[in-house]
């Protein structure tokens, strides 16, 4: 019997949980599986430990694990595989499939189009010359995982290109640069005179509360100029769509992304902090408001290996044609390839 587990992130605020549990709720219906659970990493209960324990209880023997996140940061590449080892373990005759996270995909920019226009003074987005002086300041949760943020640049890049904004910038509300403040301070310097700002979160929580807030400071920070939040992700069809579509994935074998084996996570789970996969009740942060990698002087290079490395198809799009050109610059080992290719010519 097959089971799917979704896994919320988990807040501080209640409201933003209980969206979590309609979210699911809502899904529940389109999948084809009788058992469907909701979990979550930190702050609320049921822990995946427990949510994994129901499903066996219910008479699952497949497990079909779906995070609700969006980007594959911290908790998606270490602490929910981290917790499926574990739940392996205390149930060795049920199998247990991990999903991918909802990553850089082409619904979220109708999402974020959509939500935009939950802005009243916004003018249509229909022509060429509509709203010249507005800047969309694109705001994640923020990560120590470089690879999660620049995916938020990555979509920036994506929404300006399919929208007719002049300018759309990124910021992070925690963790790391560029902070929301230098965000807005830049979308002001490039000319903006007004700033829109458009949550890149699935639900609300104690940082949604904290950007109206933020709208409030600079409105009397910046009187002069106008400032506007944008709705988040919330219930929106779209979103419902990828989750549907990500655990459909997982049933069906087509997960493209597959951390159970990847070195890398094994190597990486020999230095972690066990404790956060054991059942817990306390309110602690895995990763999101300290600064790691920010106060530290090492080299990011420490793996000996490129942030390419992992066999996963993690979805960015690249063109791998773009690699076919003349490599004319410089190589990092010295060699001049055009040179080199002269130098076979005149050989033969």
């Amino acid at each position: 019997m097959d089971a799917l587990l979704f896994v919320g992130h988990g807040s501080k605020d209640e409201a933003g949980n209980n969206e979590v549990r309609e979210m699911v709720r809502m899904l529940a219906g389109a999948l084809p599986t009788e058992i469907v659970e909701t979990c979550f990493l930190e702050f609320v209960s049921p822990t995946m430990a427990q949510g994994m324990a129901t499903c066996v209880a219910k008479g699952a023997t497949r497990v079909a694990v779906v995070p609700i996140t969006l980007f594959s940061a911290g908790h998606a590449k270490i602490h929910i595989p981290a917790a499926i080892d574990e739940a392996r373990l205390r149930h060795p005759n049920v199998e247990f499939i991990y999903s991918r996270p909802i990553g850089v995909h082409e619904q979220v920019l109708k999402i974020l189009s959509s939500r935009l226009q939950s802005v009243d003074s916004l003018e249509p987005i229909d022509g060429e010359q509509h709203n010249e002086d507005t800047a969309i300041l694109i705001v994640g949760r923020g990560s120590s995982d470089a690879d999660a943020n620049s995916d938020l640049f990555k979509i920036s890049r994506l929404f300006w290109e399919k929208t007719k904004f002049k300018w759309v910038e990124t910021a992070f509300i925690g963790v790391t640069a560029p902070l929301v403040d230098a965000g807005v301070e830049r979308c002001l310097k490039l000319g903006a005179r007004k700033v829109i700002l458009l949550p890149y979160f699935l639900f609300t929580g104690v940082l949604i509360k904290r950007m109206e807030q933020m709208i409030e400071d600079f409105g009397a920070a910046y009187p002069d100029c106008e400032f506007a939040l944008a709705d988040y992700f919330g219930f929106h069809p779209m979103l419902q769509e990828i989750l549907r579509e990500r655990a459909l994935e997982a049933l069906q074998g087509q997960v493209k992304m597959n951390c159970d084996m990847c070195q890398y996570r094994l190597a990486a789970m020999e230095h972690i902090d066990h404790h956060h996969h054991h059942d817990h009740d306390h309110d602690h942060h895995h990763g999101h408001d300290h600064h790691h990698g920010h106060d530290h002087d090492h080299d990011h290079h420490h793996h000996g290996h490129d942030h390419a490395h992992h066999d996963h198809d993690h979805d960015h799009g690249h063109d791998h044609a773009h690699h076919d050109h003349d490599h004319d610059h410089d190589h990092p080992h010295g060699h001049d390839h055009a040179h080199e290719r002269e130098r076979e010519k005149a050989s033969t």
